[in-house]
């Protein structure tokens, strides 16, 4: 239970943000009634268009971090796995291929939302997120296997003598 609370209730907390964001409440229509008078008030007088531009780069942004901090709660749980552990290309495809499925679902889920609309490219931003996050999760965990590898093959050198 408690590998459970450390590992895999993040991951499930995360899904459930993402889900809510796929909802109304974080919809272009809702987010830009608070994201424009505060771009307004940093530089008033600002074209619609360029606060449109900035809406959009900080939307589509969103879908990247989201989806990046989504891969590196699931690989930390996958890796958390005693079999996965040391074989870091089951966990990077598995990470891969199930954040792909989520961020579809998800897109899928929008259909059905009056505000949203679906998209095939916040699909690939999606995959692109979670392949940044995976990536930075097996570089530390690279990392990580090296000092590990490093320290063993210290103790044993020094056994020896």
């Amino acid at each position: 239970m408690k590998s459970f609370l450390k590992y895999w209730l993040p991951l499930l907390i995360w899904l459930g943000v993402i889900f809510l964001g796929s909802t109304e409440l974080l919809s272009a229509e809702y987010t830009s009634r608070f994201i424009t008078p505060f771009l307004l008030w940093l530089k008033p007088g600002m074209s619609p268009q360029t606060i449109w531009r900035i809406l959009v780069v900080v939307r589509k942004c969103a879908h990247v971090t989201e989806y990046a901090v989504l891969a590196l709660l699931l690989w930390r749980a996958l890796r958390s796995i005693p079999t996965l552990c040391a074989k870091m290309s089951i966990s990077f495809a598995a990470g891969l291929l199930a954040c792909a499925l989520f961020a579809a679902s998800d897109e899928f889920h929008q259909t059905f939302v009056k505000s949203r609309t679906p998209s095939v490219r916040d699909v690939l931003l999606d995959v692109a997120g979670a392949l940044v996050g995976l990536l930075i999760g097996a570089s530390f965990a690279r990392r990580h296997f090296k000092k590990r590898r490093g320290a063993a093959h210290s103790q044993f050198v020094d056994a020896q003598l």
